[in-house]
């Protein structure tokens, strides 16, 4: 059964897009999508066994992440958190799901769902994303009433605290002042 909230991965950075992908959604690509179901439920005591094809979907899937970010709709705290993967501390990109090994499985393995692009320099695809991340940011914040695009735009480390906590926080922040009125006027 297809799902329909998977959608095909493509950056949009001007004249730089992510290599096309072999298959249009990583759902197609495993041969039975009930069975990859079946086999993550953890209900039962026996231990998962990974083929080394679901392990380079895993990195498909997580690099499909970076669809989010280009996309205005994709809550903020989405955003933030797969900002946060893509930027963390370097000692951390020799880690087996870190943002860079998902680059370079994603880009070398024959089993990759992406079209072969080999080694990609890492510290230029983040230089590309972060070109694009102001842009995108401001995309999302024009989603919001301007008093809440305003307030995240200056506090954004205070309000990724915030949305860490709680993912409605946004909503309901917009929700009390609807009820409440503003105060001060």
């Amino acid at each position: 059964m297809p799902r329909t909230n998977l959608q095909p991965v493509t950056v949009r950075t001007g004249d730089t897009p992510l290599p096309p992908r072999h298959f249009p959604y990583v759902a197609y690509a495993a041969n039975n999508p009930q069975a990859v179901e079946h086999q993550l439920d953890t209900t039962g005591h026996e231990p998962i066994e990974w083929t080394e094809e679901d392990v380079v979907f895993l990195h498909c899937l997580l690099l499909d992440e970076l669809n989010g970010l280009a996309d205005p709709a994709t809550p903020l705290e989405e955003k933030l958190d797969t900002l946060r993967w893509v930027f963390t501390d370097p000692d951390k990109d020799d880690k087996p799901f870190s943002f860079a090994s998902c680059v370079r499985v994603v880009g070398c393995s024959p089993l990759s769902t992406y079209t072969y692009c080999g080694l990609v320099d890492l510290e230029a695809f983040r230089e590309l994303l972060l070109f694009n991340v102001r842009r995108w940011m401001r995309e999302s914040l024009n989603r919001f009433p301007s008093w809440v695009s305003e307030a995240l735009a200056h506090n954004l480390q205070w309000a990724s605290t915030r949305l860490s906590k709680n993912p409605q926080w946004i909503n309901e922040q917009i929700k009390r002042k609807t009820v409440q009125g503003d105060l001060f006027v």
